[in-house]
């Protein structure tokens, strides 16, 4: 692996992310809310992907794992970016960012730069390492690479998925102050959350056929965390159990994370309840 490339490519990676992330501003600021930033993410992690396979092309990376990463990570990048910007088509603000932005001390503005577009840029740029690195490995691909695209297609079709049945079920008039706990949302309350982790443990291993990758290995623990505990799944589920009557009564059912039956169907008699 050509280290030197590697990082000549990190740093052609930032500068990209930087002027994505300076367009994205100006778009914020144009239309009124930040939360254009989401849309932002998943085309981030494409732009690096991109400018990583571009720049590793002279570095003797096998290209099998090079286009392998790439076809992964943009369809990853552009499903999502494509979901949520229909999904937040005509929508205000998110709350998330609103109450985030009211404890400005000085100007909005800067205050959103340090604390969105800073944070998530750094954030978008580690996680993404797994992605990097293995655009520069040699060798062929072995079974652990296979593993990983394995892995990947499981969380990529959680998350497709998942996303399809909740966008139904927010367009069904009778839905309005109901939980969603039918489909992949009977097994866990958060299927979406569950595939991206799925996706990014995925690619982590592809990278990790080789052994420059598994020192990526933090990148994935930390998607993870903030999926299962940092601005993911907390945030969320403080959010629907104000709004949803019925949420308390869906938690204690459904998995919080992992799918698996609902907890009735599990402690039914007859069943281990380990």
């Amino acid at each position: 692996m050509s280290w030197w490339m590697f990082w000549w490519s990190l740093l052609a990676s930032a500068a990209a992310l930087a002027a994505l992330l300076a367009v994205t501003l100006a778009v914020a600021l144009r239309v009124g809310r930040h939360s254009v930033i989401d849309v932002a993410w998943g085309l981030g992690f494409t732009l690096v992907a991109l400018v990583s396979y571009l720049l590793s092309g002279s570095s003797g990376g096998e290209e099998a794992r090079r286009l392998l990463v790439l076809v992964l990570t943009a369809a990853w990048g552009m499903r999502l970016a494509l979901h949520i910007g229909r999904r937040n088509l005509g929508e205000g603000e998110d709350p998330r960012y609103e109450r985030m932005l009211g404890r400005a001390p000085g100007s909005r503005t800067l205050y959103a730069v340090r604390t969105i577009y800073v944070t998530q840029g750094v954030v978008l740029l580690f996680v993404s390492l797994p992605v990097q690195v293995a655009m520069f490995e040699k060798g062929p691909l072995g079974w652990i690479t296979w593993a990983g695209t394995a892995l990947w297609l499981v969380g990529f079709v959680f998350e497709t998925v998942g996303d399809r049945q909740l966008a139904r079920f927010r367009a069904d008039p009778g839905s309005g102050g109901k939980v969603l706990d039918t489909g992949l949302w009977r097994y866990t309350r958060h299927p979406n959350y569950f595939g991206d982790a799925c996706v990014w443990w995925g690619l982590f291993l592809v990278a990790a056929d080789q052994w420059p990758g598994v020192l990526t290995v933090l990148s994935p623990v930390l998607m993870t965390y903030f999926l299962v505990a940092g601005t993911g799944k907390p945030l969320l589920e403080r959010q629907l159990s104000k709004s949803r009557p019925g949420y308390a009564d869906y938690v204690r059912r459904t998995s919080g994370f992992f799918p698996l039956p609902p907890r009735g169907a599990r402690d039914a008699p007859g069943r281990s309840r380990g």
